[in-house]
């Protein structure tokens, strides 16, 4: 998926738009997370373990819901159409705001919810004919496959082939440094600069589909 320049730099935008916005969950949830739910699914455990039940039950919502917006994501790309992928990006973006506007109502729960579903969104933009898609979200996928791929490079294979990868793991850090920040100055109004930025890339992504169909 990551074979040509548009969708390297796609990728590695919204790869760094998931690390802002779980950058400011992270913080704001006290350590549970917004797309990264491999972390969410270790802290249920661990609190199932220590008989916290409350703790267990808020990683399970946030699972839950991060499913949910996945499978509209699936539900999006599975339609027909070229405009595909900006309208998932339109949907993602438009949660964002929704997420933004709820916590300026003081509606924190609200705000935590739509932020997750559209984490779970995101996920589909790469997907293909119903296939799994490119993991957005969280790089432990991205990582595994540069570790292979320099392998590959090492035996004979394309040089820098593992290199869109990294540029995942890289843009994912620098985008939870900024959401980091960003929470620290404005707390969960933060996600208004994430819902401008997605609702950017459908517009650049609507556009660029138009031009490549012509």
């Amino acid at each position: 998926m990551l074979d040509s320049r548009r969708n390297i730099l796609l990728a590695c935008a919204l790869s760094a738009l998931a690390g802002y916005v779980d950058g400011i969950g992270f913080l704001h949830l006290g350590g549970l997370f917004v797309s990264f739910m491999s972390g969410n699914s270790t802290r249920m455990g661990v609190s199932l373990a220590e008989g916290q039940w409350r703790s267990a039950a808020e990683a399970l919502g946030l699972i839950a819901l991060f499913v949910i917006g996945a499978a509209a994501g699936s539900l999006i790309v599975l339609g027909r159409g070229v405009h595909r992928q900006p309208v998932v990006l339109l949907a993602e973006g438009l949660l964002l705001a929704a997420a933004a506007l709820a916590y300026a109502l003081n509606q924190s729960n609200v705000a935590v919810a739509a932020i997750v579903l559209a984490m779970g969104l995101e996920n589909a933009v790469f997907q293909i004919h119903g296939g799994a898609g490119l993991g957005l979200t969280y790089v432990t996928g991205a990582l595994v496959k540069v570790g292979q791929l320099v392998a590959k490079a090492l035996t004979g294979g394309p040089r820098w082939g593992w290199a869109p990868n990294l540029l995942l793991w890289a843009a994912l850090v620098a985008g939870s440094l900024s959401g980091a920040l960003a929470y620290h100055w404005i707390n969960l109004a933060a996600v208004w600069f994430a819902a401008g930025a997605a609702l950017s890339l459908s517009a650049i992504v609507a556009a660029t589909t138009r031009d490549r169909a012509k």
